[in-house]
């Protein structure tokens, strides 16, 4: 096997959100680039898994356009043409590699967590009144909110029909995670119960949000390869532990990021009032930096033009950070211990290196 991947590597920029949707290459360019640094380069892996990756995008994008409606399928094709990151069906290939990965309907499970995952980012950006994904235009910003409400509906019943066919364990939890993101959702609306502390409360929603479909990728893909239930456990495990890594970095990238970085606007959740992690920490935190940045956030955007720039400027240097970062870290570290157990395969290299590449986005 070959070295681990060292901290320069995955510190190179990989990935630029493209002005315009990306060409049809075949291969989806952030997956394909990802697992190239991530995997070792042993023989048959990586064009093993690189040939899967094009076969579910080739299927993903047919999928996103068969409706028989021009107008239906130019919205239910906006966000697969727009050259997503497509990291959950490089998750679906990599668990499916601890059982057989040419088993029949791998790169259909694949395609059923992109579905799922591409339908909560329109219902997501009709909440969050969003203008740009992926350095282009939202389909609510293109068609209005409740057109594109129903396009994220569409996918969703899409990928239930595809999941149709899949072995019974995969699809029962492909049922389970679909009642998990909608719970996840409507904790986040409704906000914590009444004596239900914060701090939970944004691990319960980004479990439901975020990790439930990660772990259900990998669940997904060892199930329908035929692994072994302790072997499908473990990764549900690692993707629950990596999911809500994932969205604790992406909390601070929305408040460390530039737009031209991420792809999205700097700061977003703050104007939407979104409760990130590092929002949450400062609020209980007692350096002085924290209490000015809880003086802002109570006031809010009202309080002036300065308001926003300000606020980001204070959570460059605040304590909170350095606490979501330290949150983050155990939970890969958590992820990580999950792995171990696992056969030493090329995958198993290619999740660890993953838990590296979720730590430096932050930096």
């Amino acid at each position: 096997m070959s070295s681990p991947v060292t901290a320069e590597q995955l510190a190179e920029p990989l990935y630029e959100a493209p002005a315009a949707p990306a060409p049809e290459s075949g291969r989806p360019p952030y997956a394909a680039a990802l697992l190239s640094r991530l995997g070792p380069d042993e023989p048959g892996y990586q064009s093993r898994l690189g040939g899967a990756l094009a076969d579910a995008e080739r299927l993903l994008r047919a999928c996103t356009r068969d409706a028989s409606d021009p107008r239906v399928r130019a919205l239910t094709g906006h966000l697969a043409a727009t050259g997503g990151k497509r990291m959950r069906p490089l998750l679906v290939l990599l668990a499916a590699e601890f059982g057989d990965p040419g088993s029949e309907g791998v790169a259909r499970a694949a395609v059923v967590t992109e579905l799922v995952h591409l339908a909560s980012l329109y219902h997501d950006d009709v909440v969050d009144r969003a203008a740009t994904r992926h350095g282009a235009p939202t389909a609510n910003a293109l068609w209005g909110n409740r057109v594109a409400a129903m396009g994220g509906n569409w996918l969703l019943a899409r990928a239930a029909r595809l999941s149709a066919d899949l072995v019974p364990e995969a699809l029962a939890l492909n049922s389970l995670t679909a009642n998990r993101i909608v719970a996840g959702q409507m904790r986040e609306l409704t906000g914590p119960g009444p004596g239900e502390d914060a701090l939970a409360h944004y691990v319960r929603v980004t479990a439901g949000k975020t990790a439930a479909l990660l772990a259900m990728s990998l669940g997904v893909g060892a199930w329908q390869a035929r692994a072994s239930r302790a072997v499908a456990d473990t990764l549900v495990e690692y993707g629950e532990q990596l999911g809500i890594a994932f969205q604790i970095a992406d909390d601070l990238l929305d408040l460390l990021s530039p737009e031209a970085s991420s792809g999205k606007e700097q700061g977003r959740d703050l104007l939407v009032g979104v409760p990130s992690l590092p929002v949450l920490l400062a609020r209980e935190g007692t350096d002085p930096c924290d209490a000015e940045l809880r003086e802002l956030l109570a006031a809010g955007p009202a309080a002036g033009a300065g308001w926003h720039r300000r606020v980001l400027d204070l959570f460059s240097v605040s304590p909170a950070t350095v606490r979501a970062r330290a949150l983050m870290h155990q939970r890969l570290a958590r992820a990580r211990t999950a792995l171990a157990t696992l056969p030493p395969l090329p995958a198993r290299h290619t999740l660890d290196a993953l838990c590296d590449f979720v730590a430096l986005r932050t930096g």
